[in-house]
């Protein structure tokens, strides 16, 4: 490749680092740092955040990217140069939309953040938090008009971790499933239900997460790359494709969050790992959307981790390091782990009902944006629309409106992504097995590597090149719908609950 591109791509790297050290010193807060430090840390990610933000949006890089782009003109559209150069163009369009200022500011207003959210989730005392919630949304919507939109302020938002998609796309997919979702949770609640008290006893914590990390390692997670660690809210980040951490919280009296929680995690560092080699240290050696992303999580937690073929492999296992579970039949333990309730915390969500949670939030973070909900109002909005899904209140702010860390972050237009996986994880699965029937047999015997190969092969190395719909009409032929999500849950739980 020419000098031009070289040079750019030189260029990209130093800016990646600068990111990839203020992303180790979030993930440090999150799992390492003692509280006495949030104000110090604060300060270090902002000034992190205003320097990467000034490498990437100054006139150094508009000049190499002109100059890498007409030395690539001839390159095909799939090429890591061509896709490079477009790829950076795009986001170099919409990072100098936003001052410097603006974004250490966002990013000192989120770190300090982060800590008032922790302490009053565990005070369960949304009126602590509130201030700052007030300071980010305000945030939110001066940078919803900065970057500018057409329709929605949320459009702007969203597109940060969907490129090209709106609002109204997601909201049409979104109420396209709604109702079915709704009658299935309905058919299902007339069903005889299913015990899960086998799940919910005394399981100590380091045998816990001894057995979890048996089954992320069989998955094909690679701790030569990659590590595991406690947070108060669990996610997975990475400083490099060979340097990927997943966390987990756990529940001494319930197996259920830190085993599903670290499968969930792992589908997402797997991703992580298999991006290109030849990508790495580059604005592409990134998860092309969050939807793609959360559709590795959903499936290795969910597809194949509550799957019955599954747990005819790891059940047996299980009960060798719990033996209180030695008298539960292989059906009872799948019966139990697709238990459908109607819960309040959205990430021990059953399948059937966690679409339902992420709408919620949608709909929520839309009327925040435009002021039809002031935030001062947002924890009775919550439990109105809650009672409204699910027929039940909170009880209290931990188990409300405090929850998730998103909004602590700044992270307004994620939401969504969360259920856009889930439909994908099902359309590139069903992809998956038209190209090799036997995965289901194999995930029977232990064995994972020719569905880590195809989601490799398909998905993880090619890092951002194509936005999630462009990979997704590659893949599947069409672009998300709701349609396969459906037919799966009602063919699963029916099966479970025989409706």
């Amino acid at each position: 490749m020419g000098a031009h591109y070289e040079a750019l791509l030189a260029h990209l790297k130093e800016i990646s680092n600068i990111r990839n050290a203020a992303a180790l010193l979030s993930y440090d807060q999150e799992t390492a740092m003692p509280p006495g430090g949030a104000a110090s840390r604060a300060q270090q990610l902002s000034t992190l955040s205003k320097i990467g933000h000034e490498m990437f949006t100054s006139g150094k890089t508009s000049e190499l990217l002109n100059a890498a782009a007409e030395e690539v003109t001839s390159e095909d559209y799939d090429s890591d140069a061509a896709s490079m150069v477009r790829v950076v163009q795009e986001d170099y369009a919409e990072a100098t939309k936003l001052p410097s200022d603006f974004v250490a500011d966002l990013s000192r207003e989120t770190s300090l953040a982060h800590a008032t959210w922790a302490k009053a989730r565990q005070d369960k005392d949304f009126k602590a938090f509130l201030p700052a919630l007030e300071r980010i949304i305000g945030m939110m919507q001066k940078q919803a008009d900065l970057i500018g939109y057409e329709d929605h302020p949320y459009d702007a938002l969203l597109g940060q971790y969907e490129r090209g998609m709106t609002t109204a796309q997601v909201r049409d997919i979104f109420d396209a499933q709604r109702p079915k979702l709704v009658d299935l949770i309905s058919a299902i609640s007339e069903a005889t239900p299913v015990d899960d008290s086998m799940l919910k006893q005394p399981f100590d914590r380091d045998k816990q997460r001894d057995f979890a990390l048996e089954v992320v390692k069989a998955y094909g997670f690679d701790f030569e790359r990659g590590a595991q660690a406690q947070a108060v809210h669990p996610f997975c980040t990475s400083f490099s494709v060979n340097d990927v951490r997943i966390t987990t919280r756990f529940n001494d009296n319930w197996l259920n969050p830190a085993l599903f929680g670290m499968m969930h995690e792992s589908g997402h560092g797997m991703y992580n790992q298999g991006i290109g080699q030849n990508l790495e240290g580059t604005p592409l050696a990134e998860g092309t959307s969050l939807g793609v992303h959360e559709s590795q999580s959903r499936m290795w937690e969910n597809i194949v981790g509550r799957s019955k073929g599954f747990w005819s492999w790891a059940l047996p296992k299980l009960q060798e390091t719990f033996p209180q579970l030695n008298d539960v039949s292989l059906d009872d333990f799948y019966k139990a782990v697709n238990k459908v309730e109607r819960s309040f915390i959205r990430v021990e969500a059953d399948e059937a009902t966690y679409n339902l949670h992420i709408i919620l939030r949608f709909e929520l973070e839309q009327d925040l944006l435009t002021g039809a909900i002031k935030v001062a109002d947002v924890r009775d909005a919550w439990n109105d629309k809650f009672n409204a899904f699910f027929g039940m209140t909170p009880p209290d702010d931990a188990l409300g409106v405090l929850q998730d860390v998103h909004w602590s972050g700044g992270l307004f237009g994620y939401f969504a992504t969360y259920a856009l996986g889930n439909l994908l994880s099902v359309q590139y699965y069903n992809e998956a097995l038209k190209a090799h029937p036997s995965i289901p047999d194999e995930i029977a015997n232990g064995q994972f590597n020719t569905l880590l190969t195809w989601l490799n092969q398909n998905i993880h190395q090619h890092g951002r090149k194509y936005t999630g719909d462009e990979l997704t009409r590659r893949i599947t032929g069409e672009g998300i719908q709701s349609d396969s999500y459906i037919q799966y849950l009602t063919e699963k739980f029916g099966g479970i609950y025989g409706l």
